[in-house]
């Protein structure tokens, strides 16, 4: 099936606003087997629309049309699609009644040009919006399916997941039984484990299990997207391939699905009713910002300890400005470590500590990464070269600090090779 995405409005063609909703909607398609064949972005200007629409209803078979469903006069994805399809544009009662409960329960009332966002082509199938005023809607123009979204985010996505998929899938005649797998792992690059799992598809023979990756330094998702019958038919097909999977990777798997590392470690730590505090240094927070938002984390996350300068850092944690003095060590992460674990009282700590070469901003330049964690009885520590300019270092010490967080939880080796760091 020939898929189009036209995404509307003059934000996004300017790039004033950076276009996530093609993006997404892309990689959702391509999870359940659909392939996107066009993407088009047009200006909120009605001759651009109209041939816009005239064009992808001659060349696909299917059309997914993102925003100018709102309420102000830019919005015309609405009145473009009736006079394409060649119908009046008529009032949907009961979604009218929809919007004004909506404000109603906010206790607001209505703006009279919200009654915009209830006007249909008289042929469209409605699409529920269960958490936003922009209806979408489905008709035919020419010889495709067309269907219409929100631009919101929130609202897209909810949409899409629920009622636009299942409607595409069923409208190409494939399978409509689907299953993502997806692990998500840190410290091997995508053609490492690519090699590694060379041959798992052909576990099970008959193709119905796709393996495919998603690389987002500094994490890799790999994905078994699994077809069948039904829900049991999936479940007995993805069980070995699951196995090797896990098998192949190992340690290195640092969680599935939609879970986080962030909230694996938080969820190791309040199986055994633990607390944490952090100290990092030039990551400007961003370990503690992982893991302080998430729910339950106010019975965990004991303090964030963060300064650009070691110096600083040691003196926040009680220790000697002299502490600091010389070449970054492991050794003196884990002085940090035991100090703020101490001055705070948090059965866990984990410091994480990154010293910059200098011009660290040229690609072939990096910094030194020295990561401690201490508990009462124990102290783990390891030392990292990462290469690849100041952003990559960045990156790579959050993610590095709370997977190693996360191996020593789990019992595994803190220490293991990755494939971004220089010995």
């Amino acid at each position: 099936m020939r898929i189009e995405i036209i995404c509307t409005g003059d934000e996004v063609l300017t790039g004033k606003t950076v276009n996530t909703n093609f993006s997404y909607m892309s990689q959702k398609l391509e999870d359940v087997g659909l392939s996107v064949q066009w993407g088009t972005t047009v200006g909120d200007d009605r001759e651009s629309l109209l041939r816009a629409f005239q064009l992808a209803g001659e060349r696909a078979d299917a059309v997914i049309v993102n925003g100018g469903l709102g309420p102000t006069v830019d919005d015309l994805s609405q009145e473009v699609a009736a006079q394409v399809a060649g119908v009046e544009l008529v009032l949907d009662e009961a979604w009218l009644a929809r919007m004004e409960e909506f404000f109603r329960r906010r206790s607001r009332v209505m703006p009279s040009n919200n009654q915009k966002q209830a006007m249909l082509p008289a042929t469209a199938e409605l699409i529920d919006n269960p958490i936003g005023t922009a209806c979408g809607f489905a008709l035919d123009i020419g010889k495709a399916r067309f269907l219409f979204t929100p631009g919101v985010p929130r609202e897209l996505r909810r949409m899409f997941e629920e009622q636009v998929i299942p409607r595409l899938l069923a409208r190409s005649g494939m399978q409509t039984a689907i299953v993502l797998k997806r692990f998500h792992s840190y410290g091997l690059g995508e053609s490492h484990v690519d090699a590694l799992l060379r041959g798992v598809e052909e576990i099970v023979p008959d193709g119905s299990v796709k393996l495919g990756f998603r690389a987002h330094y500094p994490q890799l998702e790999t994905k078994l997207t699994v077809r069948g019958a039904d829900m049991e038919d999936i479940r007995r097909t993805l069980a070995p391939v699951e196995r090797e999977v896990r098998k192949r990777l190992g340690n290195f798997i640092l969680a599935e699905d939609d879970q986080t590392l962030e909230g694996v470690v938080l969820g190791e730590l309040a199986s055994r009713q633990a607390s944490l505090s952090i100290v990092e240094t030039f990551t400007g927070g961003q370990i503690a910002a992982r893991v302080a938002p998430l729910q339950g984390a106010e019975r965990v996350f004991r303090r964030g300890t963060v300064a650009r300068d070691l110096a600083e850092v040691c003196a926040a944690v009680g220790l000697d400005r002299a502490s600091s003095a010389g070449e970054l060590t492991r050794e003196t992460a884990e002085a940090v470590a035991r100090a703020a674990r101490r001055q705070t009282g948090s059965t866990h700590a984990l410091a994480v500590l990154i010293g910059l070469d200098e011009g660290a901003d040229r690609i072939d330049l990096g910094g030194t990464i020295c990561l401690a964690i201490a508990t009462d009885q124990e102290l783990a520590s390891r030392r990292s070269r990462i290469f690849g300019g100041r952003e990559w270092v960045r990156l790579g010490a959050v993610e590095m600090g709370l997977d190693c967080l996360r191996r020593y939880l789990q019992g595994l080796p803190v220490y293991e090779r990755i494939d971004f760091e220089k010995v």
